[in-house]
């Protein structure tokens, strides 16, 4: 994650202000979609062409592929747009992964440290790393903002959000609240697929006995 955070950072020095969020949901054998958004005022021509010539594209479609690929993770779609109401710029990345584990594997995860883990009987831990970012440049540290919405297939044990919202968890940090970084912990239960109950198989094979009966009565006639 570390070139990603670092052409973040970067962005945030050229506009006094960017806006990330994450959008999870994590299944329990580790499996899960992401959505990721960002946005920003629209940078001058200037600033953006100083953006590209140091590689760094993170309103480049290509780019942001580039970023997030790997051969455990399937990039659903990417957009990138302009809003000209309040002159800014957006782009979104919809993912999907097959054991979040394997998200360490990208560029722009590299140092998100993601843990799916076995806990205590019938538990699960998850966790991820928000990296630090420096300060001290003169911006609005205020107006930079990060959150992370995570939702789970079970019933959650223990977990550190700053807040809940029906089943999501949320982490919302801005600059000076991240510090020297953030981990992100939820301890949960998964939920366990039901049985199918016995009247299930009674029901169908009862209607599989009525249809026969009535082709083979249909036949004769």
């Amino acid at each position: 994650m570390k070139k990603i955070v670092s052409a973040l950072f970067f962005s945030i020095i050229l506009t006094g202000c960017l806006n990330y969020i994450q959008d999870v949901q994590l299944y329990p054998d580790g499996s899960g979609k992401m959505i990721i958004s960002y946005w920003m005022p629209l940078p001058s021509i200037e600033s953006t062409s100083m953006l590209d010539k140091m590689g760094i594209g993170i309103f480049n479609p290509d780019s942001i592929r580039n970023g997030f690929s790997s051969q455990y993770v399937t990039i659903e779609n990417i957009e990138v747009y302009t809003d000209s109401s309040d002159t800014t710029i957006h782009a979104t990345l919809e993912l999907s992964f097959i054991h979040i584990d394997s998200l360490n594997k990208t560029k722009a995860f590299k140092d998100a440290n993601f843990a799916f883990k076995d806990g205590a009987a019938g538990q699960k831990i998850f966790s991820q790393f928000i990296q630090p970012f420096a300060t001290g440049f003169g911006f609005d540290e205020g107006a930079y903002k990060v959150v992370y919405k995570y939702r789970f297939s079970g019933d959650i044990i223990t977990h550190n959000a700053v807040r809940t919202e029906k089943r999501t968890l949320i982490w919302e940090y801005d600059l000076s609240e991240i510090g020297s970084g953030k981990t992100i912990s939820v301890t949960f239960r998964p939920y366990k697929l039901k049985e199918t109950p016995y009247w299930i198989y009674i029901l169908s094979g009862l209607v599989l006995l009525v249809v026969i009966i009535f082709l083979f009565r249909k036949k004769k006639s």
